[in-house]
């Protein structure tokens, strides 16, 4: 079974090096709350920002959550990340499903921010279903970025 690529975009009035860097380093301010998956509500949710660098959030008590890591740290063009978040909403170490957010510069300032999340048929039995809900999602967490750089302008 194959499922096609979620793809989703958003112009944000920031150059792609902003953008890029307000999505990493800003991520856990513009994530939006209650999209998490620890235990307990996060107080930061981080990449880091190098190929292999971990991408997870730390609760209120300290716990850890792993949600995955990055596969390619190109700024201010690409990133891309391993969505390691199955079906059931846990960390999965050995899943693998990738989010590429590329940063093109589309003139007056601006930047489009496409989103694409694919090798989801790796979410095994349920993917289609699991599929449907991650595309009814990203188009709301990119409307929080973009709020997000806005304010930051």
């Amino acid at each position: 079974m194959t499922i096609a690529p979620i793809v989703r975009s958003v112009e944000v009035k920031a150059s792609p090096a902003r953008a890029f860097d307000l999505f990493v380093s800003g991520i856990g301010k513009w994530w939006p709350a209650g999209m998490t998956i620890g235990p307990s509500p996060p107080v930061t949710i981080r990449l880091e920002p190098h190929v292999g660098g971990a991408w997870f959030e730390t609760a209120e008590d300290g716990t850890v959550t792993q949600w995955g890591d990055v596969l390619a740290w190109e700024p201010p063009q690409r990133l891309v990340l391993a969505w390691r978040i199955g079906a059931t909403w846990a960390y999965d170490p050995a899943l693998l499903t990738e989010v590429e957010l590329s940063f093109e510069p589309v003139g007056d300032g601006r930047t489009k921010v496409t989103l694409e999340h694919r090798k989801l048929e790796a979410l095994g039995a349920d993917a289609a279903r699991h599929a449907d809900q991650l595309g009814n999602g990203w188009p709301g967490f990119l409307v929080k970025f973009s709020e997000y750089v806005e304010a930051q302008a």
